[in-house]
């Protein structure tokens, strides 16, 4: 495959990096600081061994630390350092292997896409014709009784066949002949191997037969049986192709929201075209209707309707006007807006929610796992099992023992096995990526699927994120003023949704900014610590009564409280609304026979009263993060399996330690959570929906993993034997794929 020098100089340029990559972030390479995580779309793969051999190739580069390949997306993600390689450079190493590659992001990719599936198309058509023809000649053999047809016209029906199965042979068959002999020089094994050496023992058989009608292989031609298994093969591809650019589409559909160029004001006040890319922080832009918003901002002018579907789930426009923030992905629906840009690149929530994306869409769970180890083996002993088939029935057919061979070499090819778990993973993780779920782990859904126990947090998560102050009790000469901003020095250093509230009531009620308040340190679970003249507290009764010798009576209500070194200052109380569908979650999660549970580190009176609205029996209050995680470890060890619920801050060890986590998005930035699945919008009913989703994907997987095993128990034996002609075992390939995919599409329908 060539690899355009032009294309490799472009690459090459720095600037053309964030097309499609990010600077590597783990501090597990040495090199960390000068890394890049680079996407992208591999072009000539066809299954689990093409993913192990465009690995092997990028591996092989100096400067490359790790690749990920996903047979059935596609795609991979490549870790290398920008100190010892360039793009350019592990870009032609899989162009050696006979692989090529485009940014995931880069605009030709669905041009390169319809190409592909423009190619296929030809060369099923070119099939489908040509083995209607060849049938049409191979008819009267059939048909004809001994001395019906003379030699000669015997000899010409053949001859004919023979022509028209040229076209199929070196047109049709060009991507499995193509990517075989590629193997054969790189002296490995993949599923394109034993195809077409089926093809080419059955065309050389039957040209031996055409020609030497006499010879060692006798007289019979199986010019009807080769083009009849290529169409079918190539019916499969094709079908299978469609699908999965419909499986991938999500992703695809996430990551081309983008536009290539926008609109940016010069410093004279018109507007010049510029690359996406060229756009920092600071700039003013101008977003037309009909136009992504290419960064993260802040409308100065205009109003205007905005679709957040792909990004929060929220299918409604959402009202956007002057003052209002705007997110990089999201639609301009209505009106021209000018923006200021706060945010590029990877800090947008749209290039986290990709870099999530693309991640989950390379991992391998570990049926997933388990398919692509066997897959290698299987090939090999595919190879064995064929040629000891014809050694076979050599003795009795030269003939009959290569279209044996045939035949089990076609049946045999793993490909419904290598496709059964990953085309349902991604179908499931797209489905759910369109209702504002992104699963970070795919290894999640199947652990959600067994999940009989699900643990909700409350504050942020059961209840909505923004509360009210409802009540301030404050000390003897403190006014509830003082207090307040007071507290909101130290708040507006947390992302707790308590702090948060803080925050925003002073922010909407005072005319002066909050005192800065130095060196403050949060106690996960208990509250602030920071220093203003002395040392002050703000949190939980438990956290500040130490140091005041306790709190009044008046205080005990109230969930947050503040305290200097020695005295108590203010308490308030907040009040919180019940999410809207709270209860209709925690009912759907109960028909699906899941014991729900609620631990909370707010009073055990607000716990239970929440608990006791929303339809839950098992609810604690007064949770320390410790406390959450043992009575969680506790049901585990009783054989529970649990998922937790939780805001994403507080919840961080209790979100470890279940067996799958989920976490709200807009509670703590994505970069930050470490949940495996994280909800991007309001609604709290997609959790019972993922449930439910994740026990269909598992059930769809076991389906196709049943059917893959049962396919080849039943045809490997017939073909041995001699009973499956070379095809009806193309047909039963075929099928046995198709089906698979099919069967896994039914996952992004509904939800």
């Amino acid at each position: 495959m060539h690899f355009d020098n032009s294309m490799a100089e472009l690459l090459d340029d720095r600037q053309e990096w964030l097309r499609f990559s990010q600077p590597h972030t783990s501090k597990s390479i040495h090199e960390a600081d000068d890394c890049w995580d680079s996407h992208v779309v591999v072009q000539g793969m066809h299954c689990a061994a093409c993913a192990f051999t465009v690995e092997e190739a990028l591996l092989s580069v100096p400067g490359v630390h790790s690749a990920e390949v996903n047979a059935a997306t596609h795609r991979a993600k490549v870790v290398w350092s920008a100190a010892r390689v360039k793009p350019s450079q592990w870009m032609a190493a899989m162009a050696k292997a006979g692989y090529g590659a485009l940014p995931a992001a880069d605009s030709s990719l669905r041009q390169a896409r319809h190409e592909e599936g423009r190619r296929a198309l030809w060369r099923w058509l070119v099939a489908g014709f040509c083995m209607m023809q060849v049938m049409m000649y191979a008819y009267p053999a059939y048909v004809a009784h001994e001395g019906d047809i003379t030699p000669e016209m015997v000899f010409l029906l053949r001859w004919a066949s023979w022509v028209l199965t040229l076209p199929v042979v070196f047109f049709s068959c060009g991507p499995f002949l193509g990517n075989a002999w590629r193997d054969i020089r790189a002296r490995r094994v993949s599923m394109d191997l034993p195809v077409s050496l089926g093809m080419v023992i059955t065309f050389l058989l039957s040209s031996a037969a055409t020609f030497e009608p006499n010879g060692l292989f006798g007289g019979e031609v199986y010019y009807d049986s080769l083009t009849m298994f290529v169409f079918f093969l190539l019916t499969g591809r094709w079908l299978e192709l469609r699908v999965r650019d419909r499986t991938a589409g999500a992703l695809e559909a996430l990551m081309n929201r983008l536009p290539e160029s926008v609109a940016r004001q010069l410093s004279n006040g018109e507007f010049e075209r510029v690359a996406v890319r060229r756009v920092l922080v600071g700039d003013v832009i101008r977003v037309l209707p009909s136009e992504s918003f290419p960064a993260d901002g802040v409308i100065l002018q205009g109003q205007t309707l905005a679709d957040e579907a792909l990004l929060t789930g929220e299918s409604r426009p959402q009202v956007r006007g002057v003052g209002d923030s705007v997110v990089a992905g999201s639609h301009n629906l209505s009106g021209i807006v000018t923006v200021r840009v706060v945010q590029v690149g990877k800090g947008t929530q749209f290039s986290q929610i990709v870099s999530l994306m693309e991640n989950a869409s390379l991992q391998k769970p570990r049926l997933a796992q388990l398919a692509d180890r066997i897959a290698k083996p299987f090939l090999v002993g595919v190879l064995v099992l064929a040629a000891l088939s014809a050694v076979w029935w050599w003795p009795s057919s030269p003939s009959h023992a290569l279209m044996v061979a045939v035949a089990v070499l076609v049946v045999t090819c793993p490909c419904a096995l290598s496709l059964a778990t990953p085309a349902a993973m991604l179908a499931a993780a797209g489905n759910l990526a369109r209702h504002g779920v992104l699963v970070r782990n795919l290894q999640a859904l199947e652990s959600l699927a067994e999940i009989d126990t699900l643990i909700f947090d409350k504050t942020g998560t059961l209840t909505q994120d923004g509360q009210r102050i409802a009540q301030v009790v404050t000390a003897d000469g403190v006014t509830p003023k003082y207090a307040l901003a007071l507290a909101a020095g130290l708040a507006k250093h947390s992302l707790h949704p308590l702090s948060r509230a803080l925050v925003q009531a002073h922010n909407a009620s005072a005319s002066s900014p909050a005192p800065d308040v130095q060196d403050v340190v949060e106690m996960i679970g208990h509250g602030l610590e920071g220093h203003l003249n002395e040392v002050f507290r703000l949190g939980s009764a438990a956290f500040c009564a130490p140091k005041t010798k306790g709190l009044p009576d008046k205080a005990s209500v109230c969930q947050v409280h503040l305290c200097s070194e020695n005295e108590w200052l203010a308490s308030w109380q907040l009040s919180e609304d019940v999410r809207s569908d709270a209860v209709q979650t925690v009912q759907a999660l109960k028909d699906l026979n899941v014991d729900v549970w609620l631990l909370s580190g707010d009073r055990p009176e607000s716990a239970q009263e929440v608990a006791q609205q929303v339809g839950i029996h098992q609810a604690f209050g007064a949770c320390t993060p410790q406390d959450k995680l043992s009575r969680m470890q506790a049901a585990q060890s009783q054989g529970a399996r649990v998922a937790m619920v939780g805001d994403g801050l507080n919840d961080g060890p209790v979100l470890a330690g279940a067996h799958v986590s989920m976490a709200f998005g807009n509670a703590v930035p994505l970069a930050q959570s470490k949940s495996d699945l994280v909800l991007m919008g309001s609604s709290l009913l997609v959790v019972a929906q993922s449930v439910k989703l994740a026990r269909q994907t598992l059930r769809v997987v076991r389906q196709n993993l049943v059917w893959a095993a049962t396919y080849n128990a039943v045809c490997v034996p017939l073909a041995v034997v001699g009973w499956l002609p070379a095809w009806l075992a193309g047909l039963g390939m075929a099928l046995s794929s198709l089906w698979v995919v099919l069967n896994s599409l039914r996952l992004t329908k509904g939800f």
